[in-house]
């Protein structure tokens, strides 16, 4: 799985196709840059293809447009992103950032429940 960071024109690009499933670079565009900015075509394009050098987009088979998809699962990009920084800046431990996020508040009743959950898991 990749684990370098994108930037965040790339992350824009996945964000959308994490949340509407597969577009077109024509659909993208208009998304990120509106229907009336056609000029922003090139952009979008190599976006697209860093995207698919790096591994985290797909071209679909299909007529043209050939529309684009995710090959990678947003909760597996996220995931290796908090493993570089925990490996960064805590040594390859998580601890600390949990501990930070449930000192601030940052996690829901649920969150909870489901950390809880998977610690009990864990541990038998």
């Amino acid at each position: 799985m990749p684990a370098n960071p994108l930037a965040n024109a790339e992350l824009s690009v996945m964000e959308l196709l994490w949340d509407r499933g597969s577009l077109t670079a024509r659909q993208i565009q208009d998304q990120l840059y509106g229907e009336s900015d056609r000029s922003q075509h090139g952009t979008v394009q190599r976006l697209l293809q860093r995207l698919e050098d790096k591994k985290f987009v797909r071209r679909e088979k299909g007529g043209p447009p050939a529309p684009f998809s995710a090959r990678i699962l947003r909760e597996e990009y996220a995931g290796s992103q908090l493993e570089t920084l925990a490996d960064r800046l805590t040594g390859g431990s998580i601890a600390p950032l949990l501990s930070h996020l449930i000192d601030q508040k940052r996690l829901s009743r649920a969150e909870l429940r489901r950390l809880r959950d998977l610690l009990d898991g864990g541990a038998s």
